[in-house]
């Protein structure tokens, strides 16, 4: 397996709205992904790991990770128009970032998992960008953190700083029930694109994200969870050096490739028209 690919400033971030880092990895990509990095709604890129863009780049994708408006003063609905807008230049320049006939993807852990979440509700809502699949890690899909893994981490600063996040992100306790902000609280789950979802054991996100895939999947959706061995820090521990990689790295890496992959052969690549760069 190759090693890490470097992050990269791309000068088309002006084509975005956001500041942006692109991955590459080595293979010639199949897949656009839109990645949005977590933090509890409250840090930005910067103070974020990168594990999962650079392992859905060595897994085949040309990766987008967008730094959306984060914190008190960016509350619901601000980073998910933020990342809806960039969804929509990645659709209409994925000839420019990697290739026209690129599949397009959203990705993203913890608050980035919410919005990709939320990005697939909305794509399939406003008619598009179309959708090959949504990757979610550890999402954050429930401000009610009532869950049994959620109790079992709210003695250590897990619980408190997902309180924290959904407190600044929501502002006003009644967007709790907005199925864009909170994705656990959606009632329509059909026609959304294929979803690939990761927990790990002792993630506090476990029941949520395991609950959510079981909801898709009565809703009609093909998706399919994945409980990793991971240790504690997931999904950062994910982020350590090739030297000392963590475990759980290579079955991400297996389980992103496959995914791309496995979407392939039941989604269709983008017209020319609806791909080509304007």
């Amino acid at each position: 397996m190759s090693p890490p690919t470097q992050a990269q400033r791309d000068e088309a971030e002006r084509d975005i709205g956001l500041p942006v880092r692109v991955f590459r990895g080595p293979a010639a990509p199949t897949a656009l992904v839109l990645h949005l990095h977590g933090g509890a709604f409250q840090q930005d890129a910067s103070n974020c790991h990168d594990a999962v863009a650079r392992l859905l780049a060595e897994a085949g994708a040309v990766v987008v990770s967008v730094d959306y408006p984060t914190g008190p003063a960016h509350p619901f609905p601000a980073a998910l128009r933020a990342g809806f807008r960039a969804l929509q230049s990645l659709a209409t320049h994925r000839a420019a970032w990697a290739n026209r006939r690129a599949r397009l993807f959203v990705a993203g852990e913890e608050s980035g998992g919410n919005l990709a979440a939320a990005l697939a509700m909305m794509a399939r809502d406003q008619g598009g960008p179309a959708l090959s699949g949504q990757i979610l890690v550890s999402p954050m899909l429930d401000p009610c953190l009532a869950s049994a893994s959620v109790r079992d981490a709210d003695a250590g600063p897990a619980g408190c700083r997902l309180a924290d996040g959904w407190h600044h992100y929501l502002g006003a306790p009644e967007l709790a029930a907005h199925p864009y902000a909170a994705p656990a609280n959606a009632s329509r789950l059909a026609r959304l694109p294929p979803a690939l979802v990761l927990t790990a054991a002792d993630d506090p996100l476990l029941d949520e994200s395991l609950r959510y895939a079981e909801r898709l999947v009565a809703a009609g959706i093909e998706a399919t969870s994945h409980v990793l061995p991971a240790p504690t820090g997931w999904p950062g521990a994910l982020g350590t050096n090739t030297a000392d990689e963590c475990p759980c790295a290579p079955i991400a890496r297996r389980l992103f490739s496959d995914f791309l992959a496995q979407t392939a052969l039941t989604t269709r690549p983008p017209l020319r028209a609806e791909g080509a760069s304007r």
